[in-house]
């Protein structure tokens, strides 16, 4: 008989996370929800509303602390130093507060902290200071999602598709392994929807993993590998995306879509803050 070859070495998911509950204000919203993504594995995490998918998100990028269940990023224990390596889009832009800011702006704050992956007081105080080459970068994000020429543009002078494409952009320039993205395509126009399209198309090439929070599969139909089907808290699908998967042929969807999970402890989105 021939002698059994070694196993393949296997590199570990980016993301693991297994039997995840989250309670909010007492009630408990994930009923032990498991979920992984591998190098170059676009995954989409779709439901109804209110079925828990922002939240979900918001605790596997650490905005929301878990009750219960195991969360590893890139084959160990989530630590805030593992986060630093991911990237997240939140929903919409939410944290300007009436002060102006331009892309370049935006972007630019992607990197605070990509500097103080170290523990320590050191550690942080590095991550403080943004790098050298801080506006180069930016401008290169803002180029990989098309949108070099608003630069200088204040946000809150921007259409929806276009201030969704600058936060793609700010979680892009970190160079992230592991990218979140909660809901990218809602209420943008179609040619922000084929530049975000190229931009996953490209990530996955290169090797980045992708969990995605999706209304529609849509015009990403060709980049989906795994489809993950929440209700009410519970995973009640995992597998290849069923032809023509989308929101509105769920149990429970409203046609009317708010796209809102309940609030986290802190009563809202993360804006431009977190990872």
């Amino acid at each position: 008989m021939p002698e059994p070859t070694a196993p393949r070495d296997v590199p570990p998911s980016l993301v693991e996370a297994r039997d995840v509950r989250v309670s909010l204000q007492g009630t408990e919203i994930l009923h032990g929800v498991s979920l992984s993504a591998a190098h170059g594995e676009v995954v989409a995490l779709m439901g109804g509303n209110g079925s828990g998918k922002s939240t979900f998100v918001r605790t596997l990028v650490g905005a929301i602390p878990a009750s219960a269940g195991a969360i590893e990023l890139f084959g160990a224990p989530a630590t805030a130093q593992a986060r630093a390596r991911l990237g997240y889009v939140p929903q919409r832009l939410t944290a300007s507060g009436g002060v102006a800011a331009t892309a370049l702006e935006v972007v630019m704050s992607g990197l605070l902290g990509s500097r103080g992956d170290s523990a320590g007081v050191a550690g942080r105080i590095r991550g403080l200071v943004p790098p050298r080459d801080r506006k180069e970068r930016a401008l290169k994000a803002l180029e990989s999602v098309g949108i070099p020429d608003l630069a200088t543009r204040d946000c809150a002078r921007m259409s929806g598709g276009q201030q969704q494409r600058v936060l793609i952009a700010r979680a892009l320039v970190r160079d992230p392994e592991l990218l979140f993205l909660d809901e990218p395509m809602a209420g943008v126009d179609l040619e922000s929807q084929v530049q975000f399209a190229h931009t996953i198309g490209h990530l996955k090439e290169h090797g980045v993993g992708v969990v995605i929070v999706l209304h529609e599969i849509g015009p990403l139909a060709r980049l989906i590998d795994r489809a993950v089907v929440l209700e009410q808290g519970c995973v009640t699908y995992d597998g290849p995306p069923p032809k023509d998967l989308g929101v509105h042929a769920l149990p429970g969807h409203d046609h009317e879509h708010p796209h809102e999970d309940p609030p986290p402890p802190d009563g809202g989105a993360l804006g431009l803050e977190g990872p």
